[in-house]
């Protein structure tokens, strides 16, 4: 069985340093061949591109834009009404994608909207969705680059995220229908949202395009106290010869380094 691979999730991962592009140094002197990030727009794209030519580490996901985050949006994807921005996003994260060597897009749902239940707007908000993503397949095929749509738990971390369910995911890929866009796998989330991750990540390793990991309850380092038995579960994807990366995304402890013990006794015993 191959080792599995991980990355650093940037945007949660060596935050003591203020710029990303640092941080894609700092990953480089920590072990870490990938990197991955949420929302790099605000950075210089040229500055990226030199931190990442100058170590070699792959960037491997980014999302698609927030909208405007100041009014509470979390991605546009599934948003009704907000179709034109959703492609105004998605061309920019393809900008970024390009030039950075990218092949993944996190294609962000986004949150019901405030003042609506989500029983009353979850068929309009599929529809748009299973559009909008039918369009991005498209434009991502073109380019060689995966789309991903990521279920994010509504008990602990956004009530509101229209997306929350491993179930729900599945169906609306099955809708879509386009074998460029895939299932993320957040660990922390589907436990939060569903448990029963053995039999989830049986039945869904087929459409699983990329993976991310934290304990749970508290989102930090996969060998902190929590609900989770990491040894078991990268071996069950190892078992099922998971080739993809996994996307370190928790909430350091104290610094980064000091949290990275469990990463290398992964690397240790799998050698």
């Amino acid at each position: 069985m191959a080792p599995l691979r991980f990355c650093a999730n940037i945007s949660w991962l060596f935050t003591e340093l203020p710029d990303f592009s640092q941080r894609i140094y700092a990953a480089a002197a920590a072990g870490f061949q990938a990197v991955e990030a949420a929302w790099l727009y605000d950075c210089d794209l040229q500055e990226l591109q030199r931190a990442r030519e100058a170590t070699g580490v792959e960037v491997v996901l980014i999302n698609t834009p927030q909208g405007d985050a100041k009014a509470g949006d979390l991605g546009l994807g599934a948003v009704p009404g907000r179709e034109a921005e959703f492609r105004q996003g998605l061309d920019l994260s393809l900008k970024y994608a390009r030039a950075l060597g990218c092949k993944r897009i996190h294609l962000m749902a986004g949150r019901v909207p405030v003042g609506l239940q989500r029983t009353a707007v979850a068929k309009e908000m599929e529809g748009v969705f299973v559009q909008n993503l039918s369009y991005a397949a498209d434009v991502l095929s073109k380019e060689g680059i995966t789309g991903l749509i990521e279920p994010i738990n509504t008990r602990i971390t956004d009530p509101r995220y229209f997306l929350d369910s491993p179930h729900q995911a599945a169906a609306i890929l099955e809708k879509v229908g386009k074998a460029n866009i895939k299932l993320q796998m957040d660990v922390f989330h589907w436990q939060i949202m569903d448990g029963n991750l053995t039999q989830n990540i049986e039945k869904y390793f087929h459409i699983i395009g990329h993976t991310q990991i934290a304990q749970v309850p508290g989102r930090n380092e996969p060998d902190s106290a929590g609900e989770l038995n990491y040894s078991y579960l990268f071996n069950t994807l190892e078992n099922h010869g998971y080739q993809g990366y996994i996307g370190c995304e928790y909430k350091p402890q104290r610094s980064t380094e000091e949290g990275l013990g469990w990463l290398k006794d992964y690397r240790t015993h799998s050698k």
